[in-house]
């Protein structure tokens, strides 16, 4: 078969970047766009209906948390039984976990309408602000369930060699949502629900080719009938619990952002972490999108019981990361001016909180890829409740140390310096993990 040539092949970082730069330059595009919302949305609306994208994101991250637990989780555990050579049982597998994804996103949406009154009313916003989230949260809920799939099909697709035809998905589905941008906000004036709409339209491509994709009785994995099976709703939830924590977690300090800011700064600072976000996920998501890339192959030399070839994959990936880092770290220095302008004018307060913000966050850089590929290497081996430890603890446990104990002292500064703080303390957990198990998976 194709997929067992692809696998079968020497582990060099030629054949790596061959499952993994599609996926890095998807995972790019898709931070790019959503950034281009951003830009659409401070330039043509304003910086306070750029802060109420912030403020609604802790909700879009609750309802997609389910979603790329299954996703995630059950990826690892379809690829592992490929590699067994149990493809039937796969299929069924996968073709449960797909269903369960749109019953959950039906579930979501519902709860997601029921609480955002009630969410936004407590927050203390001004009443343009608090518009601006119903308005936003609104148009976007509609979405949920061809968002869930996205989330799914986008790594069922890696998964099935079809990386290239994924990052198309995700080119076509970002130029989408930036034409409709325009189109909805600056010629229809549509206003921020215009940038909803828009986003979700885009987000929507990836769904409706998989589902003609894994249609197709062609592909490596397809529509089968599905089999209920406990167990493996189960092993995708333990799995991929480590996303979904960090899914729920990071909704959770993003609101642990905004009310913090909030105090010190106002609406304006919340604008300020908006924009230093921005840069941080798109440096981030070339991690991201690596260790997606791999992760696959992670699953498969596990299940295929090929202890030399998961060695090297490790090795070399560490070495991969380490050059992104100091990449990265380099140019979200030399480039936070040129970065901020896109979002704020110079006159703007938001501007200067930005760039002196930008500068103390981006020390994080140096320690998030090892976390978060840390993390995506235990789910991909089977372990989730490793890689759930970790997600869980550089997520929550050290941020919220970090945001309850660095503002207190420093002001302004310690919220800058929350997240560098965090991500360090993480990496030495990681280091210790990886120790530990080494003997165990032999990586």
């Amino acid at each position: 078969m194709e997929q067992q040539n692809a696998y079968g092949k020497p582990v060099t970082l030629r054949n790596i970047f061959r499952f993994a730069a599609p996926t890095v330059a998807m995972s790019l595009f898709m931070s790019f766009y959503t950034m281009v919302d951003g830009l659409f949305v401070s330039n043509l609306i304003g910086t306070d209906a750029l802060s109420a994208i912030n403020l609604t994101a802790p909700i879009i991250q609750f309802v997609t948390a389910v979603s790329t637990m299954l996703a995630t989780g059950g990826s690892a555990v379809i690829m592992k039984k490929m590699g067994e050579k149990k493809a039937d049982e796969a299929k069924e597998d996968f073709t449960f976990l797909i269903l369960v994804n749109v019953a959950v996103g039906l579930i979501m949406c519902g709860l997601g309408y029921l609480t955002m009154d009630a969410i936004f009313s407590g927050m203390g916003l001004s009443a343009d602000v608090a518009g601006y989230c119903t308005t936003y949260i609104s148009r976007y809920l509609p979405f949920t369930v061809p968002i869930l799939l996205m989330n799914n099909f986008t790594l069922y697709m890696i998964a099935s060699e079809k990386a290239a035809l994924s990052l198309l998905c995700s080119v076509a589905g970002g130029v989408l949502n930036m034409a409709l941008d325009y189109c909805f906000i600056a010629v229809l004036d549509m206003g921020i629900g215009g940038a909803a709409v828009a986003t979700g339209m885009g987000y929507s491509v990836t769904a409706i080719v998989g589902l003609f994709v894994f249609s197709r009785k062609k592909s490596l994995l397809h529509f089968k009938k599905p089999c209920f099976r406990l167990s493996v709703l189960k092993s995708a939830a333990s799995n991929g619990c480590s996303e979904m924590a960090t899914a729920c977690v990071t909704g959770i300090v993003t609101l642990l952002f905004n009310w913090t800011m909030l105090r010190y700064v106002g609406e304006s600072g919340v604008a300020a972490i908006t924009i230093i976000m921005y840069v941080l996920m798109f440096a981030s998501s070339l991690y991201t999108g690596y260790s997606y890339g791999v992760a696959p192959m992670v699953s498969y030399y596990y299940g295929e019981g090929n202890r030399e070839k998961l060695h090297q994959l490790a090795s070399l990936s560490f070495r991969v990361i380490a050059c992104i880092s100091v990449l990265t770290v380099t140019l979200s220095f030399l480039l936070t001016k040129p970065l901020v302008g896109v979002f704020a004018r110079p006159s703007d307060p938001v501007y200067g909180l930005a760039v002196s913000g930008n500068r103390l966050c981006t020390l994080a850089l140096f320690f998030i890829g090892f976390n978060i590929f840390a993390s995506s290497l235990f789910t991909a081996l089977s372990n989730g409740i490793v890689s759930a430890i970790l997600a869980f603890s550089r997520s929550f446990v050290f941020m919220l140390a970090a945001m309850l104990l660095l503002p207190a002292a420093l002001g302004v500064t310690g919220i800058w310096l929350a997240n560098p703080a965090a991500e360090l303390l993480a990496l030495t957990l990681s280091v210790g993990m990886l120790a530990k198990y080494q003997k165990k998976y032999q990586y």
